[in-house]
């Protein structure tokens, strides 16, 4: 069954996205279609970033008409009153005099970002959106216990005589600095909605 027809668009967000509290800081520079839902930008906010999209998010930005702050993406305990993603337009909140929002993933370990609009430009004839085009360190590993469980990580990444036998799942082959671009792929955002059956529930 052929998969449902992009929306044409002419020009492209460009975001940075920085984790918020650790330091040095981790990072992504990303361009997406102005057409692109909250949800779709998730999907790429994940993907770039290097989550797995295993748990919960949310975002938070203020309301460009009323100027109170709304929580936009997956319907949870957290939120009663979530607008959902994949309903709700990045363009229609998003502009340069209302570029900023927080994006929190995994509500146990909150993990907040700071998304920043830098740019909304012209598409490049031939390029594939979205892309990332610049960024710095790895992500953080899954369910390692948000920014403190990471810091102690990260000790024990770089000092074996710390480690104990709860450690034992732990990776540690794991390089903190390492990121390239060229390694990012992209998900279908509408396949990643199929297989999460959402639309079953809503």
């Amino acid at each position: 069954m052929p998969g449902k027809k992009k929306k044409a668009f002419e020009n492209v967000y460009q975001f940075k996205i920085t984790l918020r509290d650790i330091r040095p800081p981790i990072w992504r520079r990303i361009q997406v279609p102005e057409t692109y839902s909250f949800w779709d930008f998730h999907v790429a906010v994940q993907d770039a970033m290097g989550w797995t999209d295993s748990h919960l998010h949310g975002f938070q930005m203020k309301d460009p008409k009323s100027h109170v702050e709304v929580d936009i993406g997956f319907p949870n305990e957290f939120s009663s009153e979530q607008h959902l993603g994949w309903k709700t337009a990045i363009a229609a909140y998003f502009s340069l005099k209302n570029p900023r929002a927080t994006y929190t993933y995994d509500f146990g370990d909150n993990w907040e970002h700071m998304i920043i609009l830098e740019k909304i430009l012209q598409k490049e004839p031939g390029a594939e959106y979205p892309r990332c085009i610049k960024g710095k360190r790895a992500c953080p590993p899954e369910d390692i216990g948000g920014v403190w469980g990471y810091e102690e990580y990260l000790e024990k990444l770089n000092n074996p005589d710390i480690r104990d036998e709860e450690d034992e799942y732990y990776d540690f082959d794991f390089d903190p600095e390492h990121f390239d671009c060229a390694e990012i792929a992209f998900d279908d955002p509408e396949k990643r909605l199929k297989n999460a059956r959402i639309l079953e529930c809503f």
